[in-house]
């Protein structure tokens, strides 16, 4: 199945490098390359990506800010932040407004169509210099890193004040299947509250207080 792509990056070179890079991969069509986030969701509208593969940093309207536009506008595509900064504040939040994943500029070609076809099949992606600044604390938490991908991105949902239903709208799968992440969250933890997780959450500097 032909995963359809549209790139934002305000830089004509990292458009131009991804674009040749992609189009040499039979399953991947580039719908799109646009320098700016207004500009992508124009064609966003006209081409229904299924994956949005974006920077963070651009001018006129963030990557962040992005996000809840086209999770409002476009509610099927998938948000793939791309960005240099391993910053936490940028990952927890590029989450918490709906992006199914994160990577940094520095991947390989090939972590990048992973991601690209993880977060197309529905799956969240983290790259790993992501997910270690993730997970990483003055004494880095064990328990936190038991986690899965899935688990880490909801509890990141959670604590940052979602409901059920709001958390699998934004990773676009069950209510149902939320509420048992949550309760095996919780489990692993040792945590039995909402209040709790989002408690832990800011202690573990998954999120800022």
């Amino acid at each position: 199945m032909t995963i359809k792509v549209l790139l934002v990056d305000n830089h004509p070179l990292v458009l131009d490098g991804l674009k040749a890079i992609l189009e040499t991969y039979d399953h991947i069509a580039v719908v799109g390359a646009a320098p700016s986030a207004l500009a992508a969701l124009e064609i966003a509208r006209t081409t229904a990506p299924d994956v949005v593969l974006m920077d963070i940093n651009m001018p006129e309207l963030n990557g962040l800010d992005a996000i809840e536009l086209f999770k409002e506008q476009c509610p099927s595509t998938k948000l793939l932040m791309l960005s240099m900064h391993d910053s936490r504040e940028y990952i927890s939040t590029s989450v918490m407004y709906g992006a199914s994943g994160y990577i940094l500029k520095d991947v390989s070609t090939e972590e990048i169509i992973r991601a690209i076809d993880t977060v197309a099949a529905g799956g969240t992606f983290f790259s790993t210099g992501v997910s270690d600044v993730l997970l990483e604390r003055g004494d880095k938490s064990a328990k936190t890193k038991a986690l899965t991908t899935r688990e880490q991105a909801i509890l990141l949902l959670i604590a940052g004040g979602k409901s059920n239903k709001d958390v699998a709208a934004t990773l676009d799968i069950s209510a149902r299947t939320v509420e048992t992440h949550r309760k095996n969250i919780k489990k692993k933890l040792g945590i039995p509250t909402t209040a709790g997780l989002t408690r832990y959450a800011i202690e573990n500097g998954l999120i800022g207080n």
